[in-house]
Formats: C-alpha cells, sequence, structure tokens
C-alpha cells in the first residue's frame, strides 16, 4: 500500500520542503511542455491555492448548485396576471 504515491503522502505530512515543490513544479512544466499548444504561455500556469477546508469548498459548490436550480424555477412559479 506504500507504494511512493504522491497523492497519500501529502495527506499523510504537511510538511512539504523547497525542493518537493521545485520538483513537482519541474514535473507539472514537463506535462505543460507536452500539451502545450503555440498560443499557448511558455511557462505552465500556477495551480491555484484555496487556503479553505474542503467542507468550505463543497458547501460554496453546494449554495451555488442551489441558487441556479432556484434560479431556474423562479419565473415557472410566478403567477400570471390577467
Amino acid at each position: 500500500m506504500d507504494g511512493g504515491d504522491d497523492g497519500n503522502l501529502v495527506i499523510k505530512k504537511r510538511f512539504v520542503s523547497e525542493a518537493e515543490l521545485d520538483e513537482r513544479r519541474k514535473r507539472r512544466q514537463e506535462e505543460w511542455e507536452k500539451v502545450q499548444k503555440p498560443e499557448d504561455p511558455e511557462e505552465c500556469p500556477e495551480e491555484v491555492y484555496d487556503p479553505r477546508s474542503l467542507y468550505e469548498r463543497l458547501q460554496e459548490q453546494k449554495d451555488r448548485k442551489q441558487q441556479e436550480y432556484e434560479e431556474q424555477f423562479k419565473f415557472k412559479n410566478m403567477e400570471r396576471d390577467p
């Protein structure tokens, strides 16, 4: 089970060294160069860091979907005046 899976490694420890970050950036840059289009920038775009907890992010998605759902049916529920 402990076969060098980076996803589990990040969960197990909270400290990430600068060398590990550099290695991840290099891998992302190499992957970017494989799929890069001529109109794309040379540098790989940085990952967006979201400091919120998973619960907060999921709650925001849920609230947004609920709001879209309510907006969709808002006009259907309105009565027409003769």
